[in-house]
């Protein structure tokens, strides 16, 4: 048994019955919906058409809602029916990074994430959902798409019918009549700055609210003339996230790696203090991962009702024994003033670990084509290495207002070159992604934002500008000096944390729906 929809958009008459129906039936706050109906038009005056495309969850075959979720709050049926339990909600928004269809968003009284379940209480009962039954032309059929006598199967066994985003490969299980692939399709239509009856949130759709780039037509030729409001669901803390995580690691990463080639000399700075500023920024990434949930009170259920095909619980395993580790190699260095190779490469491979994985986590958001990235794990991994070396450098350069020294000559030497070097292999992997070529419409989108959109004079002038070419300048002009080569760490340190602002902003500003 799967249950599916077909929805006929030759009858739909855009009335926003099915809207209300569903806001009456399961109580749905103002300003979120579960099913939304948007105005498209296609065609020049006076020929012009109006299409009415009825949107909500697919209930797809390979939900990758289900996959992402880390506490199994999402989980499909026997019936096919894709269902929500708010109980196990974390209020992480990653299901709604990962939906295509924009079909989930935040319950603004619960602080849960939800959608549409099918009506799966009414169906249960022998009942149509309640959109189907109070539509009045018809427009909306559901049924078992498993059994060939059903309606919704007589259907679409006569008719030609649509699914949105079938490249995604989720298998939709929402089959549209009468309409093109093409409106059912954000990207190819002009998107509009207002709603209907509201101006659109800053930052809900950065592309929409400065327009389309002239030099790029719309392939549709679609115009977008009512939507409900999308909001963002991830902000500053997940950047922020992203850089403390990569200062953590690569501090680690880094003080390992030259005990390993013998610096005797540092080993107050490797083996005590780098440890030491791992771990406190360790904190503050998981600090800043609870409290971007809408239920941080329930950040144990990662512990006690995880999904192990969730890169956020394994990510999360991943930090927790990361910290672990760092407590072990400091205890040790207390106790014996060395840490063991037992403890070390255990250790540096977690920090690899730590940098890494969210590249899989953002590989799992398949909503976000900009996030699909075959370099994104390396290019973590290299900005790690680049936010380790600028924070040891700044602790080297702290001889310069207190009376100790916390480095030597060679470490210094080392330090800089590695930064100088990660920088720019990090400004290749960036340049790498945004200008080859990209496997969807969305992602080109996204990355012109950077390069010569509305978020192209932060990128050049903040990103490229002062955290990668000016320290390279400095570093190449005074290699051995304590002053360039702080003014080098610090500037490198803001482009970094800049550049993920700018990523996770330009990813979220393609619409979904």
């Amino acid at each position: 048994m799967r249950y599916g929809f077909v929805i006929d958009q030759n009858r739909c008459i855009g009335c926003h019955a099915c809207t209300v129906a569903c806001k009456e039936e399961h109580n749905i706050a103002v300003g979120v919906n579960r099913t939304w109906v948007k105005y498209v038009e296609k065609g020049n005056y006076p020929d012009t058409r109006r299409h009415f495309a009825v949107l909500r969850c697919n209930h797809c075959d390979d939900a990758p809602c289900i996959e992402i979720c880390p506490t199994v709050a999402l989980f499909r049926r026997s019936d096919g029916i894709v269902d929500f339990d708010n109980e196990r909600c974390i209020g992480c928004k990653s299901c709604m990074q990962a939906c295509p269809y924009d079909a989930l968003y935040i319950d603004p009284e619960r602080n849960t994430a939800a959608k549409c379940n099918f009506d799966a209480s009414r169906v249960e009962m022998g009942y149509k959902p309640a959109c189907e039954v109070v539509c009045p032309t018809q427009a909306i059929l559901s049924g078992d798409l498993d059994d060939p006598n059903s309606a919704v199967s007589k259907r679409i066994a006569v008719e030609k019918v649509h699914v949105r985003k079938a490249e995604k490969g989720t298998k939709p299980k929402l089959f549209y009549v009468g309409v093109d692939g093409d409106l059912l399709n954000p990207t190819m239509m002009e998107p509009q700055s207002t709603h209907f009856w509201a101006e659109k949130d800053p930052g809900e759709d950065l592309y929409a609210l400065k327009g389309v780039d002239p030099q790029r037509p719309i392939p549709g030729g679609a115009r977008e003339v009512y939507d409900v409001p999308h909001r963002v669901p991830w902000g500053k803390k997940i950047a922020f996230y992203l850089w403390t995580k990569a200062i953590s690691a690569g501090v680690l990463l880094l003080a390992a790696l030259f005990l390993n080639m013998g610096f005797e000399q540092d080993v107050i700075l490797l083996g005590f203090i780098a440890p030491l500023v791992s771990i406190i920024f360790l904190g503050v990434t998981m600090a800043l991962l609870v409290f971007d949930l809408k239920k941080p009170a329930r950040c144990f259920f990662l512990l006690t009702k995880p999904n192990l095909n969730s890169w956020l619980t394994l990510g999360g395993y991943i930090l927790m024994i990361f910290g672990l580790l760092l407590v072990a190699w400091l205890a040790q260095m207390y106790r014996q003033g060395a840490v063991s190779p037992w403890i070390m490469w255990p250790a540096a491979l977690f920090a690899i670990a730590s940098a890494g994985y969210s590249a899989f986590l953002f590989a799992q958001a398949r909503g976000r084509d900009f996030w699909q990235s075959p370099l994104l794990f390396w290019h973590l991994i290299v900005k790690a290495v680049s936010a380790g070396a600028a924070v040891l450098i700044l602790i080297g350069s702290l001889e310069l207002i207190t009376p100790f020294r916390f480095m030597s000559p060679q470490m210094f030497f080392w330090l800089i070159h590695i930064l100088v070097i990660s920088l720019l292999a990090g400004l290749a992997m960036v340049c790498g992604d945004l200008f080859m070529k990209h496997g969807s419409e969305e992602s080109t989108r996204a990355g012109a934002l950077l390069l010569s959109g509305p978020l192209s004079k932060s990128f050049w002038i903040l990103v490229v500008g002062l955290g990668v070419v000016i320290p390279a300048g400095l570093i190449l002009w005074q290699a051995n000096a304590l002053i360039p080569g702080m003014a080098a760490a610090l500037l490198s340190l803001f482009g970094l944390w800049m550049y993920e602002h700018l990523w996770i902003k330009a990813g979220q500003a393609m619409p979904l729906s």
